[in-house]
């Protein structure tokens, strides 16, 4: 197979100079003057200092991680492919959402000068760069560790501190930017909404520039660091798993998961392609489109390919188990976020904010049913075909178009911002029309992206999980997982508990920078003459810097615990107890963190329901009462949710990590 090490990091590179030339056309777009410009620039800078300042932070902890990988006995292979996984993750979150910041403004003034086809090209080319480099850089990456290592077994070991390195980048890049847009958020609606009663976006409210920042940062930066770790992690657990075969084929399954990713990056240019053909249809018809002919085109090429290769038919049945389990468990999500469930939500906001909750958690709770079910059937049917190496597959055939899901995904922080724009430089209501038409797309298409990124980090975390165990078994093989035995047990308690503390501290995390912002906009109402009445400009700066001092204070101690956690059990109680925590994390987390991600995404859409004119409209007693769902929903969909995916990702790769020592 040497001969063919070399494809997938030629194609990441080929992908990055796609994303270049998309990026470039997005480019060629007005990107407005005066008030449009200003505003446009200030998000831009915004989300730009938070990122250097987050990676300089990053950096710190990474050069420890690095220092003890070095010089314990894993040593300088390890420490490179570390190196190398931190940098991919990093550069392909900063890339996407240095372009989504200059696609926001140029969607809006799209919006006001052309009209719709045109602002959703514009925004869902800014979507496309993310997208794109998330998928080329884990290819350039991982694919440049794996031509490096010669695909030796020997020393494929190695390969897994790639996985950990972008694990230590996606969990900061996630929690520090969710804590960030969340703070912000919350801030402006409790205080603009509620309490000063003017519309969201408005102009005079000083959070509504660090809430715009925190889109990009948290939705963009952070989702595509969320996704690169999943994508990355589920190549390599098969690539682990497939070291430890003893069948003729061993090192074909050993390089198909590159292959297969490297297929799903020409399928999700592909799904671009008929997006942007497809463009004069409904904003959602073009989406759906692109999102579900990419995993056909996939699937059908992934035939042909490892036909060739001479692997059977079964391990095939098992990737595409896992391309449409995730469409499905995407499907199912949009459903408890934007169908009958969130009427229902806002309905009981007539009644006030209690049975808001009420509701919104009921969802929440009975949305975790099918989803659970669709991912137990993809387990079942992948490990019946392919043993343990086909949930790894699974895995990667669920994550293979990341492009596409990825493109969507970011499209939809896009056009929210482009939104908020619109409405702070007065564009006219026509405008704001179009960019909350799009804007609506988006929150549908954001929710089924979180719950794809939910399945396919739960896929990614238990083919981790089974590399571990073989990899354990190598070195011990008497070594199992057993229910009856104690050390198991105590495993799988402490495991379980660690994403409620998780939960708790981010969520806190939240509660606390909140309370900052509440204060600090109420007192540049309160102490700026004519702030309110519009003839005095806010301080927006001093918001940015509290959501940016807040997120960076508080997202240490969470990475802090994800990465020592299993480093602490493994040593102290030994191999199998710390495979019974990653069994009670793994599940702990799964049901968090989709309770979570859709009981926000309902309550946030029973929100824009009322804001609609349904129910009393703006301004009514059922509106407060769903801001008041919204705000809540704010951390649990787009902080302490999405930290459930990556918390159970950086248990397993750091336990797969340091399995060969235990």
């Amino acid at each position: 197979m040497i001969e063919y090490f070399a494809i997938p990091p030629m194609l990441g590179f080929a992908g990055l100079v796609v994303a270049f030339i998309i990026y470039h056309i997005m480019l060629r777009h007005d990107p407005g003057g005066g008030v449009v410009k200003k505003i446009g620039d200030q998000i831009h800078l915004g989300a730009m200092v938070f990122m250097h300042r987050e990676y300089k932070m990053l950096v710190m902890f990474s050069l420890v991680l690095l220092v003890a990988i070095f010089v314990s006995p894993l040593g300088l292979n390890t420490a490179i492919a570390f190196t190398a996984g931190a940098v991919s993750s990093a550069t392909a979150g900063y890339l996407g959402m240095f372009a989504a910041t200059k696609a926001n403004v140029r969607t809006a003034v799209a919006a006001h000068d052309h009209g719709q086809k045109t602002a959703l090209s514009v925004a869902f080319y800014g979507g496309s760069v993310m997208g794109l480099c998330v998928a080329s850089l884990g290819l350039v990456g991982l694919g440049g560790v794996y031509w490096y290592f010669g695909g030796d077994p020997e020393t494929v070991d190695a390969i897994h501190g790639f996985g950990m390195g972008a694990s230590v980048v996606a969990l900061f890049s996630r929690v520090g930017g969710g804590i960030f847009t969340k703070s912000a958020d919350v801030g402006a609606d409790l205080v603009g909404k509620i309490e000063a009663g003017i519309p969201e976006d408005d102009p005079r409210n000083p959070g509504v520039i660090a809430d715009n920042v925190g889109d990009n940062v948290g939705d963009i930066a952070g989702m595509g660091s969320d996704i690169f770790e999943s994508y990355c992690g589920a190549m390599i657990a098969c690539v682990a798993i497939a070291s430890t075969m003893t069948v003729a084929t061993r090192d074909a399954m050993m390089f198909l998961p590159l292959a297969l990713a490297s297929i799903g990056l020409l399928a999700s240019v592909c799904g671009i392609l008929i997006v942007r053909v497809r463009s004069n249809s409904p904003p959602e018809a073009a989406l759906r489109s692109g999102t579900l002919l990419a995993p056909v085109i996939f699937a059908l090429i992934a035939w042909f390919m490892m036909e060739a290769m001479g692997i059977e038919s079964h391990v095939w049945w098992s990737v595409v188990s896992g391309a449409v389990g995730g469409v499905f468990i995407g499907l199912i999500t949009e459903y408890y976020t934007g169908g009958a469930p969130v009427k229902k939500i806002a309905k009981s906001g007539e009644t006030g904010p209690a049975t808001v909750m009420i509701t919104g958690l009921a969802v929440g709770m009975q949305s975790v049913v099918l989803p659970v079910l669709f991912l137990a059937a993809i387990i079942w049917i992948s490990t019946e075909l392919s043993g343990l190496y086909g949930v790894g597959i699974a895995a990667v055939g669920m994550l293979a178009t990341v492009g596409i899901t990825m493109a969507i995904d970011a499209y939809g922080p896009v056009a929210d911002n482009a939104g908020g724009i619109a409405e702070m430089a007065a564009m006219g209501k026509e405008t704001r029309e179009i960019t909350d038409g799009l804007d609506e797309v988006g929150n549908t298409t954001a929710a089924i992206g979180k719950g794809f990124a939910i399945g396919a980090a739960a896929l990614a975390a238990l083919a981790i999980i089974a590399a571990f165990v073989d990899t354990v078994q190598v070195h011990t093989p008497d070594f199992s997982l057993v229910l009856t035995n104690p050390v198991v047990l105590v495993g799988m308690f402490i495991g379980g508990t660690i994403p409620f503390l998780i939960a708790a501290i981010t969520m806190t995390a939240v509660g606390e920078a909140a309370f900052d912002m509440i204060n600090e906009i109420r007192r540049q109402f309160r102490e700026i003459p004519g702030l309110l009445e519009g003839t005095a400009e806010p301080d927006t700066e001093k918001c940015v810097d509290i959501a940016t001092t807040a997120a960076l204070r508080r997202m240490i101690l969470p990475g802090a615990i994800a990465v020592s956690a299993p480093v602490v059990v493994g040593f102290s109680l030994g191999a199998e107890s710390l495979g019974g925590m990653l069994a009670g994390a793994l599940l702990a987390c799964v049901l968090m963190a989709l309770m979570m991600a859709n009981a926000g995404g309902a309550w946030d859409n029973a929100k824009k329901f009322v804001e609609k004119g349904n129910l009393g409209g703006k301004g009514s007693d059922t509106h407060s009462a769903v801001v008041v769902g919204d705000t809540v929903g704010d951390p649990f969909k787009d902080t302490s949710g999405p930290a459930m995916n990556i918390l159970i990702n950086v248990m397993a790769i750091v336990s797969l990590v340091i399995a060969p020592l235990l």
